[in-house]
């Protein structure tokens, strides 16, 4: 019987981030450098494929600096960690990589440099997230204060209406910060923002090649995981530009076929945290039942790196 034709829509830039590509090396190379095991402080990155084969290879993932021994080396997350945990590794004489993306860095730099000029800050982000909780952390407990919606901003109680600034979390939806943003500046005209914006340039490009994606398609899948942030913002920003059925899979088994029955044009993309090696598997899994013509919607060329630390650049 003859397979079905499906033109499948691939969005570039998707997948690995330079911030993410650099915290696997962290780790990679921390192993290399000083053997199993390595410790590493939360998901180094939030994709279970990443972390089940970096566990393969010696790493130990924890919670919290409690759970790792003194004379092991530790990593941190590429979300960023709160100051007190750097600190009490040093108190401890822990050797310690900081794999945090250097645009969240970034922003840890903006919220202290305000704070320092006498500015309350507010952020802009998911209570919980290791990246929000890590930026708040950047300053002294109470002092950041949480903003999640529009909503939010209609109550939040500042110190005072004309000293304050605003940073937000680097992988939010580019527009509904957008209309938060617009918030703020309503209720406190005065307040200062980032000089550019915080998110970053990776989840602006992957929700902006979804948006050009997203009308051609009946269906969309993003491949990323749960936990991710940035993924999750994808599916949000398919379905609300035109595409009827858009969905999160953290590889082909997750895939429901029932509601792709009839489907002719299909989107797939996948968030900055899952490797290509997911992808193909999608597609080969749509090419085993379907006559599948790839057609890459490009909406930008991405030539970022970032060095790593120059600690695991020197020999032991």
């Amino acid at each position: 019987m003859a397979k079905p034709a499906l033109t499948l829509y691939l969005a570039a830039p998707r997948g690995f981030c330079a911030g993410v590509d650099r915290a696997i090396k962290i780790v990679e190379m921390a192993l290399e450098k000083w053997g199993a095991p390595v410790y590493v402080r939360h998901e180094i990155v939030h994709n279970k494929y990443v972390v089940d084969d970096l566990r393969g290879k010696g790493a130990v993932f924890v919670e919290d600096l409690d759970d790792c021994p003194d004379d092991r080396p530790v990593i941190f997350s590429a979300h960023g960690v709160p100051k007190a945990v750097p600190a009490e590794a040093a108190r401890r004489e822990m050797v310690y990589v900081d794999a945090t993306c250097p645009l969240v860095s970034k922003v840890h730099i903006e919220a202290e440099r305000h704070h320092q000029n006498g500015l309350q800050m507010i952020m802009i982000g998911h209570a919980g997230h290791p990246e929000t909780v890590g930026t708040m952390g950047q300053l002294p407990d109470g002092k950041v204060l949480l903003v999640e919606t529009v909503q939010d901003v209609a109550t939040v109680q500042v110190r005072d209406p004309e000293k304050l600034a605003f940073v937000t979390q680097t992988t939010l939806s580019v527009d509904d910060t957008a209309d938060i943003v617009a918030a703020l500046q309503a209720r406190f005209p005065g307040i200062v923002g980032p000089h550019k914006e915080d998110i970053c340039y990776a989840t602006t490009n992957r929700q902006d090649a979804v948006k050009a994606m997203a009308p051609k398609c009946d269906a969309m899948l993003v491949v990323g995981a749960p936990n991710s942030s940035n993924s999750r913002r994808l599916v949000e920003v398919g379905a609300r530009a035109g595409c009827g059925y858009a969905q999160l899979v953290q590889r082909a088994t997750d895939i429901d076929w029932r509601a792709l029955q009839g489907i002719s044009t299909l989107g797939i993309t996948a968030g900055a945290s899952a490797p290509e090696v997911l992808i193909n598997e999608v597609i080969d899994a749509f090419r085993d039942r379907f006559n599948v013509t790839i057609e890459q919607v490009v909406t930008a060329e991405e030539n970022v790196e970032f060095k790593v630390p120059r600690v695991l650049r020197i020999p032991a």
